[in-house]
């Protein structure tokens, strides 16, 4: 693997805009992007996407765009959003990409530490939330919006359509002909490419600052494990803001040069997923739970045949297709019996799901439940772990073919050093590395130790093959009042597999026992009310149904009946729990734009059920403000019963 110092040995393809341009000169008719429009895919190759992107980039110096401006990005995955980030990069500048569904006062603070002069934006939307705190932006000069629809009165002179930026650039161009080819020339491998700032679950968000090399060596070594070809195909619909996106989406894309396609809107993903039949596919593991809890809710539907022939076979893959997968010995009649399951049953689901040309499908960004992972290989799609952080390029560990483990993370990805430290947490060095925390030297000295190691933050330890294995977040992981380990993130990943939880949040450390809130998923459970005739107002009215309690109730104790055999974690069996009355949510502050639980947040908000849990109580009343799409504010109220699940006792070690 390159290291920084010698990238600009590497054909002077060492920055993103020279990797687009060699793409344009080589094979300049491939497909480089598609975006479903009005139902119709539209196609860019590579020369024209190279040719948009010097246009945008001319235009955006003929507003006065220059080198170390930052330009933010905000809105879905779109070509021309894409585009930008390239054309920011051609002139010096850093593209930083915002959450498309965070209200204006929450990207406010981004902004405003970015020091933005420049903005391209999706639609009409996006325009209207920074015109909604234009005022607090005094730095914000010009805003670009890609999609015209509903901006025909808008007449402010700021603001620009991205065509008419295009055609501006091109006249730039005709009269500077060498201009853009001389700010390509200067961009050096250690520049900064992208800010993408945290998700701040423990404070403010911090803006990340990675190089073209770091995103460059992690873009080469996923290629090189996973032996990515320009004949590719991705559906690029997670946040662009999102530091899986980045590198899965627009990095290795540069890399290896496959294609870009972007679904006509976020409801429209899973059509075009299988429209497109994409053969690289990342998603982190609430998709991942989602698709699979959609996979339940049609078979709980299906006739008894179906049931049953589903049901029978989904039993053989758990005994053998992940070792099918992996090419491992397995017994010819259950070879035989997964063939059939197969034919009738395996390739239907993977056609149903999108993922009947999938070579390789990636999850990160949280850890995934074993069972979810095991579930996916078995039925023959090849998904992996990947791990890493928004200041690793979340590139640290990968899964090679034939070497997956379902309780591990994967070993060192290439180029990539893993040390534990002392205290258990993970310490990782290579060329992936953040260059620093955007103006806090202090964050940036306290994240690197005197060695050049990363603080990843989590609490893991390396198995006897050099397998990582993650714990949880080190901050997260405590003990129980008897000094037994307490991993909350492991029992809430076993607790999301059943297809009627989509969110658990568990307190135990320096307690006696382990306690639980449950988000239901109201689709699933919507579901099974419906067909046992049970009726239901809403999400509060449904969580409160002594049915659903007892739904629930069975999930928990069956995680217990698990855990139980777990030596490291047996204590850790879930005593009591509840059902909240309200779904987490983004907008509440109870989960971060990536949706990780803001654990200390929820503790402090609810402090009121978790002491009716510790308290031995049998109900709380609680009452709780919500904020509304629209900016209203209401509340929400309700009497949540608490219930007692069967734990199960421990088997007294050998002495």
């Amino acid at each position: 693997m390159p290291t920084q110092a010698n990238y600009a040995a590497l054909d002077g393809l060492h920055t993103f805009p020279r990797l687009l341009f060699n793409h344009a000169r080589t094979r300049p008719n491939a497909p480089a992007m598609r975006e479903k429009y009005l139902g119709i895919w539209q196609t860019w190759s590579w020369s024209e996407v190279a040719e948009r992107v010097r246009a945008l980039a001319c235009g955006l110096s003929e507003l006065g765009f220059k080198r170390g401006d930052n330009l933010a990005i905000i809105g879905d995955n779109r070509p021309h959003l894409y585009m930008m980030m390239t054309a920011a990069q051609c002139l010096g500048g850093v593209p930083v990409p915002l959450y498309q569904d965070a209200v204006a006062a929450e990207m406010l603070f981004v902004l405003q530490d970015a020091s933005i002069r420049f903005a391209i934006v999706e639609d009409q939307e996006q325009v209207d939330k920074l015109l909604e705190i234009r005022e607090q932006l005094p730095a914000l000069e010009h805003i670009v919006y890609d999609d015209p629809r509903g901006m025909r009165h808008y007449n402010q002179t700021f603001l620009h359509d991205i065509h008419a930026l295009m055609e501006m650039g091109r006249i730039h161009d005709r009269n500077h002909p060498d201009f853009l080819n001389g700010e390509v020339e200067k961009g050096h491998y250690d520049d900064t490419s992208v800010m993408l700032y945290t998700s701040g679950t423990t404070g403010k968000p911090k803006g990340v600052c990675q190089t073209h090399t770091a995103f460059i060596a992690a873009a080469q070594g996923g290629v090189q494990v996973d032996r990515m070809g320009a004949d590719g195909d991705i559906l690029s619909y997670l946040p662009m803001a999102w530091v899986g996106d980045h590198l899965f989406s627009y990095a290795q894309a540069l890399v290896a040069g496959f294609t870009i396609n972007c679904p006509e809107s976020g409801d429209t993903v899973m059509s075009d997923l299988r429209e497109i039949g994409p053969t690289y596919y990342f998603a982190p593991p609430r998709v991942f739970e989602s698709l699979l809890t959609s996979v339940m809710i049609r078979m709980e539907d299906a006739g008894k045949l179906k049931y049953r022939m589903f049901h029978h076979f989904m039993e053989v893959a758990k005994r053998c297709g992940a070792d099918i997968l992996d090419g491992k010995s397995v017994a010819f009649g259950e070879r035989m019996q997964y063939a059939l399951g197969n034919l009738l049953v395996y390739g239907p689901l993977r056609n149903v799901l999108g993922m009947s040309r999938i070579k390789v499908a990636y999850t990160a960004g949280a850890a995934i439940g074993p069972d979810l992972f095991k579930f996916y290989r078995s039925i023959g799609i090849n998904l992996k772990q990947f791990y890493g952080q928004t200041e690793t390029c979340a590139y640290v560990c990968m899964q090679p073919d034939s070497q997956i483990k379902f309780d591990s993370v994967g070993q060192p990805a290439p180029g990539v050093d893993i040390k534990i430290a002392d205290n258990g947490e993970v310490l990782v060095k290579g060329p992936m590395l953040l260059k620093e925390y955007y103006k806090r030297p202090d964050a940036t000295a306290e994240s690197i130790n005197g060695d050049g190691y990363f603080l990843t933050g989590d609490a893991g330890f390396l198995d006897e093959d050099g397998h990582l294995k993650i714990i949880d977040r080190a901050k997260d992981v405590g003990k129980l009042s008897n000094g037994a380990m307490f991993a909350p993130n492991y029992i809430e990943n076993k607790l999301k597999f059943f297809q009627y939880v989509k969110e658990a949040v568990c307190f135990g450390a320096n307690r006696e026992q382990v306690c639980a809130f449950i988000n239901i998923d109201m689709g699933a459970v919507g579901n099974w009310a419906e067909r046992r005739g049970i009726a239901y107002a809403g999400y509060t009215d449904l969580a409160c149904k002594i049915e659903v309690l007892e739904l629930l109730r069975e999930c928990i104790e069956q995680v217990n009946a698990d855990l139980v055999h777990d030596t490291m974690m047996a204590d850790s069996q879930v005593h009591r729990f509840l059902i909240l009355h309200k779904e987490l949510d983004p907008d509440d502050d109870e989960l971060t734009r990536t949706r990780k639980v803001r654990r200390n947040f929820v503790a402090e908000k609810y402090k009121v059920l978790i002491d009716a849990l510790y308290e031995g109580k049998t109900n709380q009343f609680i009452e709780t403000e919500v904020k509304f799409e629209d900016g209203r504010r209401g509340k929400v109220s309700a009497d949540l019963k608490i219930v007692d699940a069967k734990t199960f006792p421990i088997a007294k070690k050998a002495a």
